[in-house]
């Protein structure tokens, strides 16, 4: 159950709790949207094994990662070099690479920066995602789980379309396994 926010209450989510949507490729519950905040919509997300958002960036949107279980490979720079096929040997004007998250780690990511993660293990992982301002990336979420859930590869020219709508240049492929 969520408690209603009100002017004189605020928002309660108890754990297992908030709108979940599900797709083989992916799993996002909605903890807080635009309707409950001005500020940032939050969601926890399991990324299973072998997804790669693939590099992006947003010219308006803030965000927070926080891995909560597993690992993840996670970047958040711009490279001296963008390759088009993948992000994972990008590095920095001051070296920086792409790291393995573990439990703990945060990464904040301000508008403009390409930023990337992808589970390269064989199990689940789970992290905390916070995304200013709501609600995009709500409705960017439901619509990308949409097109997921057709199954099979992913419809990159819908997944183009969607993202062009968001706000989100994408930089290397999004994948998934099958």
């Amino acid at each position: 159950m969520v408690t209603a926010l009100t002017p004189s209450e605020g928002l309660l989510v108890p754990p297992g709790h908030g709108r979940t949507v599900r797709t083989p490729a992916h799993s996002v519950t909605f903890k807080v949207t635009g309707s409950h905040s001005r500020a940032a919509s939050s969601f926890e997300v399991v990324v299973p094994p072998g997804f790669d958002v693939g590099a992006h960036v947003h010219t308006r949107s803030e965000e927070l990662f926080y891995v909560l279980e597993g690992e993840l490979d996670v970047l958040a720079f711009e490279p001296r070099v963008r390759t088009p096929d993948s992000w994972r040997h990008w590095e920095s004007s001051t070296g920086n690479r792409a790291v393995r998250a573990t439990p703990g780690t945060v990464v904040v990511v301000p508008p403009g920066c390409p930023h990337a993660f992808a589970n390269p293990t064989d199990a689940p992982a789970k992290m905390f995602f916070q995304a200013s301002p709501p609600p995009d990336h709500e409705r960017y979420f439901e619509e990308l789980l949409e097109i997921l859930a057709a199954g099979g590869p992913p419809d990159h020219e819908a997944i183009e379309e969607l993202r062009r709508r968001y706000d989100i240049e994408q930089l290397t492929p999004l994948r998934a396994r099958g």
